[in-house]
């Protein structure tokens, strides 16, 4: 699929921007991406710098334990029911993204 071999620095400033609009900061989407994938500020800064696919960069990823968590539906589809395990990855960040343009308290979103 295309998407696994799209730079992740591309959709990040789609993903900011979404959540700029809604009154949410990057430093909350930052936050938001280092709960899921385990990175430090300083490995996602070098992530983003190097260009990394989503491929590499799930595979790089430690993903939260609480990943399992994150239901509902992304794009008309269940993400709990995405069976290729990299799409799921994926379609975990944009609901994260999601839940916090719809102005959701971090610690929910953050499964707390």
């Amino acid at each position: 699929m295309k998407i696994f071999t799209t730079s992740v620095a591309d959709v990040y400033p789609l993903y900011a921007a979404k959540l700029e609009r809604k009154g949410r900061t990057t430093a909350e989407l930052d936050q938001v991406v280092r709960w899921l994938t385990g990175f430090t500020d300083a490995e996602l800064a070098r992530h983003l710098a190097d260009g990394t696919t989503f491929e590499d960069f799930f595979a790089a990823a430690d993903l939260n334990p609480d990943a399992s968590l994150i239901t509902g539906v992304v794009c008309g589809v269940r993400v709990e029911d995405v069976e290729d395990p990299l799409m799921q990855k994926i379609r975990y960040l944009d609901k994260l993204v999601d839940e916090l343009a719809r102005g959701k308290a971090m610690d929910t979103v953050l499964r707390g």
